[in-house]
């Protein structure tokens, strides 16, 4: 006969469900009952909740006498790793890493972090780092838990955090365009070749497309490439990614590595808004500017800012897109901005630089060590003349090399948006933070030479190291803001942050250690509320 019984336990005051089931035992004979645990009784419904096998020991768990275990209670380093906690809130990062990533952002999160604050430390000394602050993932990543992690890491994750981050930052801004080479030992990577190396490695590299803000200072967007790539082919799928992601009004710029007619059109073609450096040598430049040479350097084309002059021509674009599914050529004019601008200072730099390359030309030449490489500058600078008793002898070529000197000090930009030439000077210039990005991607962010074996890692760190340049990048334009590269290098401000300590144990809220008023100075200057005991 069965039935249900129930017990409390006087200890913890739950109350037990259990099935008995009478039967008669022949040996002692007698009737006995054989008990069977069914559940928990819920003390606000009523009802049994089922509980699995485990019941019984979740019975004896809580039987265990004893005070709580303090193995909770610990110390750690707090006041960088809030900052970028922090910072990750206000700019969104850490909610469109949760978005795309919600078992792993948090430790993408700590090793972004990492790479910040153990500036060029290799991964490899995550542990310890860890071991010693509170950080968002609150536990270690060995080296082979972060080798999965980067390889876990999807292409369709990182354009759906692209897209994310281009909804918070795109509009009413230039966006800088460049691109760098990152070398590599590796040879089972398979976009890693040889090609032009940016920094004279002679390493197999890939290339690495950066998009950057020009007002927000912030990065939004990258690609690798083949090593072997040149800039002006990359601008098409620049493009059509820009397409993928939603974004309409971007602004680019670019110099000149990106200009060719094709870029152009495309530009026009898919109505964005552009500034890019051209060659004086192009026709159309070479013909405005020989219209306007001699009175490009009067007093009212002059700006004491720059200390240059500078001028604009109105121009029309010759235009033209091939229709493939009409099969024929659309072609039309397109209003454009040519910027004009003559430097003194830069006109003797380039001077004094031809005069220094002419007299190792022409050394070379007449001490008989000719490089292979120059044969073409020999003969368009020097009339070479060779004799048994006078040896080899140079004549200059002085047309040739006053031609050269014509356009020195000369530089121009073009672009479908922007009609004054300061204007357009001063975005142009500001493109330089894309080359102290790739600066900090290289040396801070340790990314000189690849050490990852697979694409799958390569492609997944790449996008770790990219959250961490947001973050630097951010801090690095706060700080700029705030004058405080005049007290402190980056690293400085940061071991500043690092000391502040905080405490923690099982059933308290989390408790900050001293923040001095410098400190809490600092923080604000960055735009973050200094830590409290009440966080």
């Amino acid at each position: 006969m069965a039935a249900i019984v129930y017990q409390t336990d006087k200890r913890t005051g739950i109350t037990y469900a259990y099935q008995s089931i009478s039967y008669w035992d022949k040996e002692k004979k007698q009737s006995r009952a054989k008990r069977t645990l069914i559940g928990r009784v819920d003390p606000v419904s009523g009802e049994i909740v089922p509980t699995r096998k485990k019941a019984k020991a979740d019975v004896v768990e809580a039987k265990k006498p004893g005070p709580v275990p303090t193995e909770g209670v610990s110390r750690s380093f707090y006041g960088a790793t809030y900052l970028f906690d922090k910072m990750g809130d206000k700019i969104g990062i850490t909610n469109d890493l949760k978005k795309c990533f919600p078992d792993t952002y948090k430790q993408i999160l700590s090793i972004a972090y990492y790479l910040i604050l153990e500036d060029k430390s290799p991964l490899s000394r995550f542990s310890k780092w860890a071991a010693l602050h509170k950080h968002p993932y609150g536990k270690d990543i060995p080296s082979q838990r972060s080798s999965e992690l980067f390889a876990s890491i999807t292409e369709e994750e990182r354009y759906s955090f692209f897209r994310l981050q281009g909804k918070r930052r795109t509009e009413n801004e230039y966006w800088a365009y460049d691109t760098t080479s990152i070398s590599s030992y590796s040879q089972n990577l398979k976009q890693v070749r040889y090609g032009v190396n940016k920094e004279d490695d002679r390493l197999p590299q890939i290339n690495l497309a950066l998009l950057f803000g020009e007002q927000s200072n912030l990065p939004f967007y990258y690609r690798k490439l083949p090593g072997n790539i040149a800039d002006v082919k990359t601008v098409k799928n620049l493009i059509a990614d820009m397409d993928f992601l939603k974004c309409k009004k971007m602004m680019l710029v670019m110099d000149r590595g990106f200009y060719s007619e094709d870029n152009i059109n495309a530009l026009y073609q898919n109505h964005l808004k552009f500034l890019i450096a051209t060659k004086l040598s192009l026709k159309f430049v070479k013909t405005e500017l020989d219209k306007v040479r001699d009175s490009l350097r009067s007093w009212t084309n002059y700006s004491q800012k720059y200390e240059l002059y500078a001028s604009t021509q109105k121009i029309d674009w010759a235009y033209s897109q091939n229709r493939p599914y009409k099969g024929d050529t659309l072609r039309g004019e397109r209003r454009m901005y040519l910027h004009l601008y003559f430097n003194h200072e830069k006109a003797m730099e380039d001077e004094k630089e031809l005069h220094s390359r002419l007299s190792i030309l022409q050394e070379e030449i007449e001490s008989g060590k000719r490089n292979p490489e120059n044969e073409k500058l020999y003969a368009k600078y020097f009339a070479i003349k060779t004799t048994p008793i006078r040896g080899t002898k140079t004549m200059a070529k002085q047309k040739v090399m006053d031609d050269a000197k014509q356009n020195y000090g000369y530089f121009c930009l073009v672009s479908n948006e922007i009609k004054d030439p300061i204007e357009a000077l001063e975005i142009y210039r500001n493109k330089d933070l894309v080359e102290k990005a790739f600066g900090n991607l290289k040396e801070r962010l340790n990314l000189r030479r690849l050490s990852v074996s697979s694409d799958a890692s390569l492609d997944g760190k790449l996008f770790v190291e990219f959250i961490a340049l947001i973050f630097l990048s951010y801090l690095k334009k706060a700080m700029q803001d705030q004058n405080l590269f005049k007290k402190y290098t980056m690293q400085g401000l940061l071991d500043e942050f690092d000391i502040i300590e905080c405490f923690e144990q099982p059933g308290a809220q989390i408790r900050i250690g001293e923040v001095t008023k410098r400190q809490k100075a600092l923080y604000e200057n960055i735009g973050i509320s200094p830590p409290t005991s009440l966080q």
